[in-house]
């Protein structure tokens, strides 16, 4: 009977070793993950910022051509009519002239009436002359400076383009990949520079659960395979729970816990099963706090997979 007791009470100390490690694991598991939660809303924030930072100066390039092909035009405009002004001072003067030639054995008044003339159309003719030099300078300068910012606001399109294909061929290969999942809770978009793929967390996990199911493995597995050989994409995996509150004095304990370990769930099985670089993927927990449909619990319970592509050639143009 004695040696049960002991036998119970030793059962009873190991149990409690174990689960004080599995806590301290999981504590420290919790911590990474809220380190990378701060990264990864620094990077989106960063990438949502520069984003909207490229597009706005864009535009702002786009309105100055405008404004430049109108002044453009104003000012050919302007030097068309200078050069009717010139042509008539000139008829007008070579008319004095002659009339001087005609006239120039007259008498003195005469003369110098005419010569008087001829002085004053003279200048007028050599101001207008200058006026017109002066006037084609600025209209070269103007349409130099046109020239520049159209090329500018070319690239900056070209570029813009060459992202929004990336993102688009991205996008096709991503659904193709997930072409069995489409009626079973996912769902991918492109908004903002940026490719979102979102599955229901019916899909992924048991109610409460942070382990994934093998069917939601399934499609993680697709979406590592299509994503491991873009060496350059920034990749954020956010976790989202509904409000419904969760207590327990285990893991996880809370809502914020489990939307961070499901999240980290999913980032091991996309490490594990492709060649996706660890440096470019964050784990990161929203809790309750982003819904995307407040009247519907089921949508907020979601994995949100956040594809950024690398923006650093179209920072560059602009920063030139």
């Amino acid at each position: 009977m004695r040696y049960q007791f002991l036998l119970a009470l030793s059962l009873a100390l190991l149990a409690s070793c174990v689960s004080a490690k599995k806590f301290k694991a999981l504590e420290a598991k919790e911590k990474a993950c809220s380190d990378a939660l701060a990264k990864a809303q620094l990077s989106s924030s960063d990438f949502e910022s520069k984003w909207k930072d490229t597009k706005g100066k864009w535009e702002a390039n786009t309105k100055e051509v405008v404004q430049l092909k109108k002044d453009t035009a104003v000012l050919g405009d302007d030097k068309r009519a200078m050069n009717q002004a010139y042509a008539q001072l000139k008829n007008d003067y070579d008319q004095l002239e002659a009339s001087y030639n005609k006239y120039k054995n007259l008498g003195s008044k005469e003369m110098s009436s005419l010569q008087n003339q001829l002085e004053q159309k003279s200048n007028e003719l050599q101001k207008k002359s200058e006026e017109l030099v002066a006037l084609e300078g600025e209209l070269k300068a103007k349409q130099a400076l046109l020239e520049e910012r159209e090329q500018k606001v070319n690239e900056l399109q070209e570029l813009l383009d060459r992202q929004e294909n990336a993102l688009k061929s991205l996008k096709k290969r991503v659904t193709d990949a997930l072409i069995g999942f489409e009626n079973k809770g996912l769902k991918i978009e492109q908004k903002n520079g940026k490719i979102y793929v979102s599955m229901d967390a019916k899909l992924l996990f048991k109610s409460g659960s942070i382990v994934v199911e093998s069917e939601g493995k399934s499609a993680l597995l697709q979406i590592g395979k299509a994503l491991e050989n873009e060496k350059e994409l920034e990749i954020v995996v956010e976790g989202h729970t509904d409000t419904d509150k969760l207590s327990s004095p285990t893991f996880p304990r809370n809502n914020w816990e489990l939307s961070v370990l499901r999240a980290t769930s999913v980032v091991q099985i996309l490490l594990a099963n492709s060649a996706m670089n660890p440096e470019r993927i964050v784990a990161a927990g929203r809790s309750e706090y982003q819904p995307v449909d407040p009247s519907d619990k089921a949508k907020n319970r979601r994995i949100e997979i956040i594809i950024s592509p690398n923006l650093n050639a179209l920072f560059d143009l602009i920063s030139n």
